[in-house]
């Protein structure tokens, strides 16, 4: 994968079954109410439960609305994630992800079913373009996306379903929902005077995964949370699968995503880790009011201050395919030769030269950020002078790779103007407001399951 591919995004999307488009920030409300809260549903406090819903009865079948989603339709839906992020799941694991993508698909019909109610149709043409973009994130040409896709268990009709479901949504929601949000310049400005007012603050964008525990359970909640770190350590799974499958949080279903947030935001506990922290790094199980947390750290900054994994990057990525078959001491072989090619590189005229002496494939791209990159080349390339070249990084099966620094772009501050923040702040309250739509279709939705 080069580093120009944004399947990645892609797929997290799809895993999380949510819009690609309309997103808002979450709330750092990460531990619930120790108090038992007010239902307005008449629940005795000695209940009794009258027969159980067994665990291992599934209905492969819903019909929502009169609309039909099929076994295979969630099949095929979580075929595709399972087989971008290399999924090896447990059978509970498998069980909880196809619930999980079943309520997607529910949320999905009952969108494109409202957007039908103010004649939003997606017209082939707009499914044919975005299809093509999807499969360009994929590294593939849209002849190409097809077999991929049934060779992973999935279907090209499952991803335009989808990209139906997102487009339809999004017009719906221009048409009835941003006319009607407003946001004032006043509301404008006492959000940039706190923010100066912040100035120098830290920040961090972290990801969360709360459980609760009674003191008779926190032995096997800390066993669970350290298992599940333990496989994202290893590659198993990324956070934000076990965010959505085992937070009790109400970020989990936006994958633990607490979004920039200052420490005063936070509980002590969680302030105290986020301060220590280094970014891609976890820390957990930590003890909180009511159970325990595990965080994140996706990045970090002062509010304000200049900001270096916000410079923009001028790149060349140099790199070498293995063929199939490679062994492991061919591997090595060539990553020493390709680690010698790099150090007669001096600046990035010279990458063509060096590339074609060893048969390497050379990228360029002038649009990445520093944050844009994963956290160990971050490390490395705030640390390099124009005209270096990373270390060799890669895997036996998709060859070895260097970035070389041509040039970066600092970027001063991270205020934002005030028609970036209030647009910002439009698209959050259309997020809201759409949430609450949703609610309310789910109220009122006919779902029969067979």
């Amino acid at each position: 994968m080069t580093i120009l591919s944004t399947s990645s995004r892609f797929v997290r999307a799809i895993a999380g079954t949510t819009m690609l488009a309309v997103t808002g920030a979450a709330l750092a409300q990460t531990v619930p109410d120790s108090t038992v809260p007010e239902t307005g549903l008449d629940i005795p406090s000695n209940l009794q439960i009258f027969g159980k819903i067994d665990p291992n009865v599934r209905k492969p079948t819903a019909i929502v609305n009169g609309t039909v989603i099929t076994g295979t339709d969630v099949d095929q839906r979580m075929a595709l994630i399972v087989a971008a992020n290399q999924f090896q799941l447990k059978p509970e694991e498998a069980n909880q992800l196809r619930l999980t993508v079943l309520r997607g698909l529910i949320d999905e019909a009952l969108q494109i079913q409202q957007a039908k109610t103010e004649d939003i149709t997606i017209t082939s043409d707009e499914l044919d373009q975005a299809f093509a973009k999807v499969a360009t994130n994929f590294g593939k040409t849209p002849a190409e996306f097809g077999p991929y896709l049934r060779s992973v268990g999935s279907s090209a009709r499952s991803i335009r379903r989808q990209i139906e479901g997102e487009l339809a949504w999004q017009r719906y929601l221009r048409r009835t929902v941003e006319p009607r949000i407003n946001v004032s310049d006043e509301e404008v400005k006492k959000v940039l005077d706190a923010m100066n007012a912040a100035k120098g603050t830290p920040e961090f964008n972290l990801r969360e995964i709360y459980v609760s525990a009674t003191p008779d359970r926190a032995g096997a909640v800390v066993a669970a949370l350290r298992q599940a770190m333990e496989d994202m350590k290893n590659g198993k799974a990324p956070f934000d699968y076990y965010a959505r499958t085992m937070s009790e949080a109400t970020t989990s279903k936006n994958g633990g995503a607490l979004g920039w947030v200052r420490a005063a935001a936070l509980p002590t506990e969680l302030a105290v880790a986020a301060g220590e922290m280094q970014v891609g790094q976890l820390s957990g199980p930590i003890p909180v009011p009511g159970g325990f947390s595990v965080l994140y750290l996706e990045d970090k900054r002062t509010v304000l201050g200049n900001d270096p994994r916000a410079a923009k990057l001028s790149l060349k990525q140099i790199k070498v395919a293995f063929p199939a078959g490679t062994t492991q001491e061919q591997t090595q072989e060539r990553a020493a030769a390709f680690a010698k090619t790099l150090q007669g590189i001096n600046g990035c005229g010279s990458v063509a030269k060096a590339a074609a002496d060893i048969g390497a494939e050379v990228v360029d791209n002038d649009q990445l950020t520093v944050r844009d990159l994963p956290p160990a080349l971050q490390e490395m390339v705030l640390k390099m002078q124009v005209g270096q070249a990373t270390p060799p990084f890669g895997s036996p099966t998709e060859g070895i790779s260097a970035l070389v620094l041509c040039g970066v772009t600092e970027a001063t501050n991270n205020l934002p103007s005030a028609g970036q923040l209030q647009y910002q702040m439009e698209q959050q309250r259309v997020n809201l407001r759409a949430q609450k739509i949703l609610r309310d279709l789910r109220r009122d939705a006919i779902i029969e399951y067979r």
